[in-house]
């Protein structure tokens, strides 16, 4: 699956699935600006069949109204969401069948309680659960439910393609050099980042594989990033869970 970008505010992507080998039935992840999906879905004749909410913050919400206003779409909400009715609830390992494309939804509380993400196609639709190079901060949930969420996505095949929110990536990797200044790939990937933003050009999707080699949210497990992890605080860290919270306050007071 080649998901289809729709830049919105200062940094978010909203995101269109296509559910059919032609692509011209899509479904929309969190459209938290309705105006700029319409654009797309004008411009390129699109028939919006879905919206897949991964949680109720407002920049992934605000346009679902008008664009059930518009096109009707299914909306599909996680368990337990404030977003009006009618619409879907999911929970883990409930299967959507969109036209012809089969989405998976996985329940990954922590940056917020009721967040889920979806899968389909090789495509990972991470919400803010797991951006390109970091993870999302702690908005309601815990650190350890968000340590938890991210080991299952961990898991996952390494070809899975990370469609994050936010183009968050050149902060997340500079943080993450911080962590581990001797990581090779961390090194090739910042500078490869780098250029791409020099040129105005996007540096999500990702990779599983690449998640796996360079975001330090995804390896707390190894003795370099704990050892980190204990200098920055000062004391011994004795599980990957306490090494992420480490890392989690660290990054929200790193600059």
């Amino acid at each position: 699956m080649q998901a289809i970008a729709v830049p919105a505010f200062r940094d978010n992507y909203i995101w269109l699935a296509p559910l059919n080998s032609e692509g011209r039935e899509v479904a929309v992840v969190d459209p938290g600006d309705a105006r700029a999906v319409t654009e797309v879905l004008e411009a390129r004749a699109l028939k919006l069949r879905a919206i897949l909410i991964t949680h109720h913050h407002y920049d992934h919400v605000d346009g679902v109204h008008a664009l059930r206003e518009r096109y009707a779409p299914a909306l599909f909400v996680p368990h337990g969401s404030p977003l009006p009715q009618p619409h879907h609830e999911v929970e883990e390992g409930d299967e959507i069948t969109l036209v012809e494309t089969r989405f998976t939804v996985l329940e990954t509380p922590g940056h917020t309680p009721d967040h889920v993400v979806y899968l389909a196609g090789g495509a990972l639709f991470s919400g803010d659960t797991l951006f390109t190079g970091g993870c999302g901060r702690l908005f309601g949930g815990s650190a350890e439910q968000l340590y938890r969420s991210l080991e299952k996505l961990r898991r996952l095949p390494g070809e899975s393609r990370i469609y994050c929110a936010h183009e968050y990536t050149l902060g997340n990797l500079r943080f993450a050099r911080e962590v581990e200044p001797g990581n090779e790939a961390l090194r090739r990937r910042l500078a490869e980042a780098e250029a791409r933003r020099r040129q105005g050009l996007p540096t999500v999707p990702s990779t599983l594989a690449l998640e796996r080699d360079t975001n330090p949210f995804l390896r707390c497990h190894l003795p370099e990033v704990q050892a980190t992890a204990e200098r920055f605080s000062g004391r011994s860290l004795t599980s990957p869970e306490a090494v992420f919270a480490v890392l989690r306050y660290w990054k929200d007071t790193f600059s």
